[in-house]
């Protein structure tokens, strides 16, 4: 029981220590109404699966990619984030359109996009999971795996409760899709900048 236990608390401190920011990137999605919650839970839990099932392979095969490169990942968010002040300074809001939000609503894009956004976020995540998964047994990276979609889960629904809470929600709701693209944009460049990915281009 003891030793579940400590694979539980690993797990659980882990992903906390490793995802908190998440948690401003869920509000400004939730709260823009351009992305259905069906997609944000979808993209979300594709970009948690991808960091894991990658981190898995990679203590698998003792494989190890620079912190340079992967920090080309921040190109992701400062895309999306540009795209979506480009079209919030071109009077685009889907918020006053129903059909384009509609259409919207129907792709993969905005899946994508969370996806995208929480793989980049979640990139320098790899080099804990790694070394993480490296030291433990089939089983224990299976609970870990477990333990992180139930946390997963946790945090949209925070995120969520939050957008929706009957006195927080309604500033959040009401400027948050206009604040998301600077977040975006600077966690962007906070993750080129942190993983020194502009020696790529200046060395």
């Amino acid at each position: 029981m003891g030793y579940l236990l400590g694979v539980v608390g690993v797990a659980i401190v882990v992903f906390v220590s490793t995802n908190v920011d998440d948690i401003f990137v869920l509000l400004g999605f939730f709260a823009d109404r351009k992305f259905r919650t069906k997609q944000i839970v979808i993209g979300q839990y594709l970009g948690i699966a991808v960091l894991y099932g990658f981190s898995v392979a990679a203590s698998l095969l003792v494989l190890v990619i620079p912190a340079t490169y992967i920090g080309l990942l921040g190109f992701a968010p400062i895309y999306f984030g540009s795209r979506r002040l480009w079209e919030l300074w071109k009077g685009i809001d889907s918020e006053g359109n129903p059909e384009d939000h509609s259409k919207a609503s129907a792709g993969h894009g905005n899946i994508v996009a969370v996806t995208l956004v929480t793989i980049a976020n979640g990139g320098d995540n790899i080099s804990v999971y790694t070394p993480l998964f490296a030291t433990r047994s089939a089983s224990e990276i299976l609970a870990i795996g477990c333990i992180f979609a139930i946390l997963t889960a946790i945090w949209l629904g925070a995120a969520h409760s939050l957008v929706n809470h009957r006195k927080l929600g309604t500033p959040i709701r009401r400027y948050g899709h206009r604040v998301v693209p600077f977040v975006l944009i600077a966690i962007g460049i906070l993750i080129l900048y942190e993983a020194e990915t502009v020696r790529l281009f200046w060395s």
